[in-house]
């Protein structure tokens, strides 16, 4: 599907259809470029942190596993109608609300270090910010269905506006695309308060809990750090798309005038 995204936004400026100097093809096609790789590098970056941190980290034990860390959390909380559960994979830990699960994976579930701990604390936060109806989380959740709705249909749409605009038609196609966009790109933005709030939560237990001591502490800190750049990368890369789309949009309507 990217490829073929990519392959219809050269042909869309390989048409001419914007020759101004200030919007020209070259200069269009280099922006899109430009914020594809900054991306593209960034999330290797982080993510190549957050691997090596956790891999660290996952080698320094500690008394509890994850899934008594998690236990004790929720008890602590006066959360009982929240269960935790193992999950197959790596990294696929989360915290459901619909069924008040905490789900950890494997690599975390049985494993008494550092890594694990963290992780667990950091999901029971959420489930603390449900029990407390922690308002961004509540935002989040109403948008889910709009956003799931919205996810499948943008690509698909900026795609025809593309093609429509090249073949001489309507921007107002890429307009709504545009709007969809915004919707992903405005929910990428409501989870950054949400995951930061609950490593807080996660990282307030973890030091008055005793559960570790001061250097095991900042090492907790330091991999759910990492953890919460994942999400703040993919959302400034989300917006700086989006300010690409909406400038695509603008020139073509400016255009048309």
């Amino acid at each position: 599907m990217n490829s073929l995204f990519d392959s219809l936004i050269l042909a869309y400026y390989n048409t001419g259809y914007d020759s101004s100097p200030s919007y020209g093809a070259y200069s269009q096609i280099a922006w899109y470029w430009w914020i594809v790789g900054a991306s593209v590098l960034a999330s290797w970056f982080v993510s190549y942190m957050l691997r090596s941190r956790f891999e660290k980290y996952s080698q320094m034990e500690i008394p509890l596993s994850g899934k008594q860390i998690a236990e004790r959390m929720l008890e602590e909380n006066g959360i009982y109608d929240v269960t935790v559960e193992c999950t197959p994979g790596s990294l696929t830990d989360h915290y459901n609300p619909k069924d008040k699960t905490i789900n950890l994976s494997e690599t975390v579930y049985g494993a008494h270090t550092v890594a694990a701990a963290a992780v667990a604390a950091h999901e029971c936060g959420h489930a603390v910010q449900h029990a407390k109806a922690y308002h961004w989380l509540t935002m989040r959740s109403a948008l889910v269905p709009i956003v799931q709705l919205s996810s499948n249909l943008v690509q698909w749409v900026l795609m025809l506006g593309i093609i429509l605009l090249a073949a001489g038609g309507s921007p107002w196609v890429l307009g709504i695309g545009v709007a969809l966009f915004a919707l992903t790109t405005l929910f990428a933005f409501v989870t950054l308060p949400v995951e930061f709030d609950a490593s807080r939560r996660a990282l307030a237990w973890i030091q008055a809990s005793g559960v570790s001591n001061a250097i095991q502490y900042n090492q907790a800190k330091s991999a759910l750090f990492w953890a919460a750049m994942t999400y703040v990368v993919g959302a400034l890369s989300s917006l700086a798309m989006l300010l690409y789309y909406a400038m695509r949009f603008f020139s073509a309507m400016n255009d048309r005038r």
